[in-house]
């Protein structure tokens, strides 16, 4: 793609009311937003009220990442926990008549698509880390999401 394409892409997104603009021409993919990456994560490290009982019984070492699953009583294997990039809604698979985009056991790379996460009308694909098994699927399709909430586990 052309840097007079992308001048371009750039224009139609100032002019649109759109947050994100992606476009696929081939091998070639060009992502295009106008959130600040730095408000994003500003906004979304508000960390999420738990009930007192909880905080007291965890211990002083204990993150977020541990404390969520213990929360929900959902026993998390081992490994790369893959968490949840934005709020929205998860599906396994492109369609419902699709299978779904991998299984428990199921090799993966980095990179490689693991489900979606739907949010305001578009549709985000949710790359995998790091390679390796996946071991866990934590959430179920269908599923809202909340941002940051563990997905997957890879191992």
């Amino acid at each position: 793609m052309d840097l007079r394409k992308i001048k371009k892409l750039i224009d139609l997104l100032e002019e649109s009311n759109l947050a994100e603009l992606e476009i696929k021409e081939g091998e070639e993919i060009v992502r295009l937003s106008r959130v600040p990456k730095g408000m994003v994560s500003t906004m979304a490290m508000a960390p999420a009220p738990m009930p007192a009982q909880r905080i007291e019984a965890a211990p002083a070492a204990a993150t977020a990442a541990d404390a969520a699953p213990a929360a929900t009583g959902k026993v998390v294997p081992d490994g790369h926990v893959q968490k949840a990039p934005m709020v929205g809604t998860f599906y396994a698979s492109a369609n419902p008549d699709s299978p779904p985009f991998v299984k428990i056991g199921q090799q993966v790379k980095a990179g490689e698509t693991l489900g979606i996460i739907e949010a305001m009308k578009m549709f985000n694909q949710i790359e995998a880390d790091v390679a390796g098994t996946v071991r866990a699927i934590l959430v179920s399709n269908g599923q809202p999401v909340e941002f940051d909430e563990p997905m997957f586990v890879i191992g």
